[in-house]
């Protein structure tokens, strides 16, 4: 069969020898297409293709017995991370037919790939993946693909582990470690851990395949592949001999080899229908949002605008400070840049600013010092800007403005060694002589549909529940903030929704089918929160909040931030005295109380800007752990500071709990928003 099967391959060779002009013909987007495990690959197998970074995918198939829906996140054009949640309906919800009612059995599962070599011109893409990287191992599996274009064709080939292992091939790892040899069953394993042990081990399988873009077609694929899937394996291939939830076994395999079609409907959305196994039908569709292609309306190096005037303005600030002082805070606010003190010491003009569209405090220093240098006084020779978050004096620039002004024209990183110094420093605010007065408080609104969702369970596949949420945010002065998140229910399905928590830990999160019942067709109070900023001395921040922190627990704590100057990492801490809430959503309190708190690691790599986050501490449970979250900035400039969704987040959480015998782990989240703070990992 797999004889045949790459024979196949080669009898579709000179199906590519078209005329240079083939490419035409074809689709312009030849975006990878989706397996139905919800993973970019041919059909049942992985390939060794990624979507750009900034990605986010939606994959759902029907394979009998299979329904599977995936979320799929590209934080990074070398990462794949996809959240998957499958109906098999040859199970029960459980082993109790009462307790399930109609209810299938469902399975969540996380998988991963790694590229580990880009495709050039005479190597082939190289990836490496894990299926069900840390769920229960209903689908688990580990391969090696290398995928390779060749003109209208992209082949893939590789070799797979568990699930993907049909074939019995020794596995080569064993010349490495023993441990290889045989695929060890962890007893008792309720999803959430990393069975490592064995991962890679056991026999091992090939897979192969090719996908074919049909000219003339509007981008129309053909795909075919050598399957290696162990099918009466994975989930409860063999009915009640695999798990006494099961009611009947999946079809065998009749045939080794798979094949389909794949058509783009438009740019983003493929539909797709297959044969497999030689006896099933499967059908499917997927749908990408490059959230990373960049915003044509937003230039990343947008020139600086030269103030209008500036001869007569500087003229005029010549004659009066109020004047000089009054000028700089217009034109500076006229190019989205906030002047919040300023002094003029003879021939020392210093300022402080606070702006929100540079993401690079580089950049931000330029452009104040072109607008300085353009409408200061002549007898202005030196620039002294401090860049201010919050409040906070982040850092300071002293510029020789004699040498700004020669090397203006197109050679300003030369003053980074002849005529600027850049230093970390502790803001003072009473040494400015101008302290320009702000209309606090100032009040930002924000109104936006929101979406609470339940998935799984018993009572339902999915139970959610649509909502009209309000978002204000008052600034009481440049270090306090109150932060609102009002929200009312429009429209819901909640009501049959009832299956309560039997956990044995503290229900800090697991009581959410009282929360949402209770907040049903009602106004919640989901955020009541003041903030408090400081920077009591250089390289040192603070932050105290209190309220309602979250839709489950209101209490009061901080956060401490020590970040060196012009380093690439910062050490920090955070402690939380907490209570649960009511589930009315309101301003009633539930007896549990706790302490939480974590030590903090940041350090942002300098090349590719990955903000990488170890924390280790204690949860909300009481549980100790550690959570490792890395993300990158996708997208332009601006948008990246504003913390647009095209900013890709992915958390890793290893929270180890335990209780007499209990214990688990909550793992990996995927995630489109960062929370808003200051910047403080930008290096000049």
């Amino acid at each position: 069969m797999l004889r045949f099967f790459f024979s196949t391959c080669l009898y579709l060779l000179p199906l590519t020898t078209f005329s240079s002009s083939l490419h035409n013909y074809i689709y312009p987007k030849q975006q990878p297409s989706y397996s139905n495990y919800g993973t970019t690959g041919l059909i049942q197998m992985p390939s060794a293709r990624f979507h750009e970074a900034g990605s986010l995918g939606l994959s759902w198939s029907s394979n009998d017995p299979y329904l599977r829906g995936s979320l799929i996140a590209y934080p990074f054009s070398w990462f794949e991370a996809a959240y998957g949640y499958t109906d098999i309906n040859n199970a029960l919800y459980s082993n109790v037919a009462s307790f399930s009612g109609s209810q299938s059995y469902k399975d969540k599962g996380f998988d991963v790939k790694i590229k580990l070599l880009n495709e050039s011109q005479y190597l082939p893409s190289i990836a490496m993946g894990v299926r069900d990287l840390a769920g229960s191992g209903t689908f688990e599996g580990e391969y090696l693909a290398l995928s390779k274009f060749y003109k209208s064709m992209d082949f893939t080939i590789g070799v797979g582990w568990g699930d993907l292992s049909h074939g019995g091939y020794r596995n080569p790892l064993t010349k490495l470690s023993d441990q290889f040899q045989k695929r060890t069953f962890v007893e008792g394993g309720q999803g959430g851990e990393f069975s490592t042990q064995r991962y890679f081990s056991g026999p091992m399988g090939i897979f192969g395949g090719v996908e074919v873009f049909i000219p003339n077609t509007k981008g129309l694929r053909f795909k075919i592949e050598y399957d290696s899937t162990t099918y009466l394996d994975e989930a409860f291939g063999r009915g009640r001999e695999s798990s006494p939830f099961a009611y009947e076994p999946v079809k065998d395999t009749e045939s080794r080899i798979n094949f389909g079609l794949v058509y783009p409907i438009s740019n983003n959305f493929q539909v797709k229908a297959s044969f497999v196994k030689g006896n099933t039908y499967n059908i499917g569709f997927s749908y990408v949002l490059s959230l990373g292609k960049k915003n044509k309306k937003i230039k990343r190096t947008d020139p600086h605008v030269p103030v209008k005037s500036k001869e007569i303005i500087k003229k005029v600030n010549a004659s009066n400070d109020l004047y000089f002082y009054r000028n700089v805070k217009t034109s500076l606010e006229d190019r989205e840049i906030f002047l919040q003190k300023a002094s003029l010491d003879g021939e020392i003009f210093s300022i402080a600013y606070s702006q929100m569209i540079h993401a690079s405090h580089s950049r931000a220093f330029g452009r104040v010092a072109r607008v300085l240098d353009e409408i200061s006084p002549d007898n202005v020779k030196t620039f002294n800007i401090v860049n201010v978050n919050a409040g906070m004096g982040l850092s300071s620039v002293t510029i020789d403005r004699e040498l700004f002004s020669k090397y203006s024209a197109g050679n300003v990183h030369n003053l980074a060694f002849k005529g600027i110094d850049i230093h970390g420093i502790k803001y003072k605010t009473k040494k400015y002589k101008y302290n320009p007065t702000n209309p606090y408080p100032i009040n930002f609104l924000r109104v936006e549909p929101a979406l609470r969702s339940q998935i799984g369970g018993p009572d339902g596949f999915f139970f959610g529940d649509l909502r009209l949420a309000f978002n204000a945010e008052t600034l009481f002065s440049r270090s306090l903030t109150l932060t609102t998140q009002v929200s009312y229910g429009l429209y819901d399905n909640m009501g049959s929704l009832q299956l309560a928590s039997n956990s044995i830990i503290p229900h800090v999160r697991t009581d959410v089918v009282k929360y949402l019942n209770a907040g049903r067709n009602e106004l919640n109070l989901d955020r009541v929160q003041l903030n408090f900023f400081k920077n009591p001395t250089k390289n040192l921040y603070y932050k105290i909040s209190g309220g309602i922190l979250e839709q489950m627990f209101s209490g009061v704590g901080g956060e401490i931030l020590y970040k060196p100057f012009n380093k690439n990492y910062a050490i920090g801490a955070d402690a939380f005295s907490v209570q649960q809430r009511g589930y009315d959503g309101l301003l009633t309190l539930l007896d549990y109380k706790t302490t939480t708190g974590h030590i903090n690691f940041y350090y942002r790599e300098p090349r590719s800007k990955i903000l990488f986050v170890l924390k280790g501490g204690k949860y909300l449970a009481g549980d100790s752990g550690v959570t490792f979250d890395f993300n990158q900035c996708i997208g332009d400039e601006k948008e990246c500071y504003n913390r647009n969704p095209r900013i890709k987040r992915v958390v890793l959480e290893l929270n180890e709990i335990r209780f007499e015998e209990f214990k688990s782990f909550c793992i990996f989240k995927i995630e489109t928003r960062i929370q808003l703070k200051p910047d403080f990992f930008n290096k000049f």
